[in-house]
C-alpha cells in the first residue's frame, strides 16, 4: 500500500540549501533523484532556499525526500515547514532532529541514559568564555577536539594538543558557530552505524570501520576519493561490533529518532566504544558512509534509497 501511495505522488527531492554542506547535500540529492526515477517514481529537485515552501507548492509536491545536512535541514526547522504544510517526509521529525544536530545535547541524553561518551565541556558566546576555559583545562585531559554545537561533515573541528591553545580555539569557534563543544581526544578506531526502520522494526547494519589517511575524519576525508579506506565489516572484536550496534539502537531510541540514522562511535583502550554523534540525515554521496554499509547488508544504492523514502510514510 505504501508503494502505491508514493509511486502515486509526486516527490520533492529536497537538497542543496543554506548551511556550510550544500555542496555535500547537492551531491547527495543528486544520486538519490536518479534513483528515485530510475525506479519510476514521479521525483523531482528541490533546491532548498528561503523560498522553499512556494517551490513545493508550484511543483506540487505530496511527499519529501530529505537529502539536506547541515543548519535549516537537519536540525528540525525544514521537519516543522513540512509539518505545517502537511507534506509527508522521510527521517526524524522536529524533535529528534534538532536533538541530534545539536552535539551538546546529544552527549547531556547520553549521559543521562547511560551510554558512553567521552568528557566534554560546552561553551556559547554568552559565556565568560576565559573563566569557562580554565574550568575546562580542570575538567579535561588534553587533547580535546573542539567542534561547533551544530555543523556536521566535520565542519569547524580542530584538534587541540595543549590547555594554552584552549581559550583561542573556543572563542573562534563561537565566534563562528555560536556555540563550542570541548571534548576529550579519544584515540582508537574509528567506526559508525547505519539504522533502517521498516515499520516498527529497526535493524543494524554492518560495523564500518574508517581508516583516514589524515590525522581525524576530518571534512577532506569524508568527501575525496582515496582520502579514507573502509573496512566492512570492521576489524575489531566481534563482542565489540554487537555493542556497538546495540548502542547505536539506544542512541537512536533516546533521541526518539524516527526511520534512519547512521551513529559513530571511537573506540577507546578499554575496547569501549564512545559516542561521538548522530546523524539523522547521512550523506547519500558516492564517499558516503551509509551507502557502503548498505551495500554490506546487501541492500543496493536504489533500494536503499527507496527503503528511505518509505519511511516518510512510517507512524509520527
Amino acid at each position: 500500500m505504501t508503494d502505491i501511495i508514493l509511486k502515486t505522488s509526486r516527490i520533492g527531492v529536497l537538497m542543496g540549501g543554506l548551511s556550510g554542506e550544500r555542496e555535500i547535500s547537492l551531491r547527495s540529492g543528486a544520486g538519490c533523484l536518479a534513483a528515485l526515477q530510475s525506479l519510476g517514481y514521479d521525483a523531482v529537485g528541490i533546491d532548498v532556499d528561503r523560498n522553499v515552501a512556494e517551490k513545493l507548492r508550484e511543483e506540487g509536491v505530496k511527499a519529501a525526500f530529505l537529502a539536506l545536512h547541515g543548519k535549516f535541514g537537519e536540525d528540525g526547522t525544514i521537519q516543522g515547514l513540512l509539518e505545517l504544510m502537511d507534506i509527508p517526509y522521510t527521517g526524524s521529525r522536529v524533535l529528534a532532529s534538532a536533538l541530534a544536530m545539536n552535539k551538546v545535547r546529544t552527549k547531556q541524553i547520553a549521559v543521562y541514559n547511560g551510554i558512553p561518551t567521552a568528557a566534554f565541556e560546552s561553551f556559547n558566546s554568552r559565556d565568560d568564555i576565559g573563566a569557562a576555559c580554565k574550568q575546562a583545562v580542570e575538567n579535561l585531559r588534553f587533547p580535546v577536539m573542539v567542534k561547533p554545537w551544530e555543523e556536521g561533515s566535520s565542519l569547524g573541528v580542530v584538534k587541540v594538543n595543549d590547555p594554552e591553545h584552549l581559550e583561542k580555539a573556543v572563542r573562534e569557534t563561537c565566534r563562528d558557530f555560536s556555540g563550542a563543544l570541548a571534548e576529550e581526544f579519544v584515540e582508537g578506531p574509528e567506526i559508525t552505524v547505519g539504522l533502517l526502520e521498516n515499520k516498527r522494526i529497526t535493524m543494524t547494519m554492518p560495523v564500518l570501520q574508517l581508516r583516514p589517511s589524515a590525522e581525524f575524519y576530518d571534512f577532506e576525508a569524508k568527501y575525496s576519493h582515496g582520502m579514507t579506506e573502509f573496512v566492512i565489516p570492521a576489524e575489531i572484536p566481534e563482542e565489540t561490533s554487537m555493542q556497538a550496534q546495540e548502542l547505536a539502537m539506544e542512541v537512536h531510541s533516546a533521541l526518539g529518532c524516527r526511520g534512519f540514522s547512521r551513529v559513530d562511535f571511537i573506540i577507546n583502550a578499554e575496547g569501549v566504544p564512545q559516542l561521538t554523534e548522530i546523524n539523522t540525515l547521512p550523506g547519500m554521496t558516492e564517499t558516503s558512509d551509509f551507502p557502503a554499509q548498505a551495500k554490506a547488508a546487501n541492500i543496493g544504492y536504489e533500494e536503499l534509497v527507496q527503503r528511505m523514502l518509505r519511511t516518510a510514510l512510517l507512524p509520527f
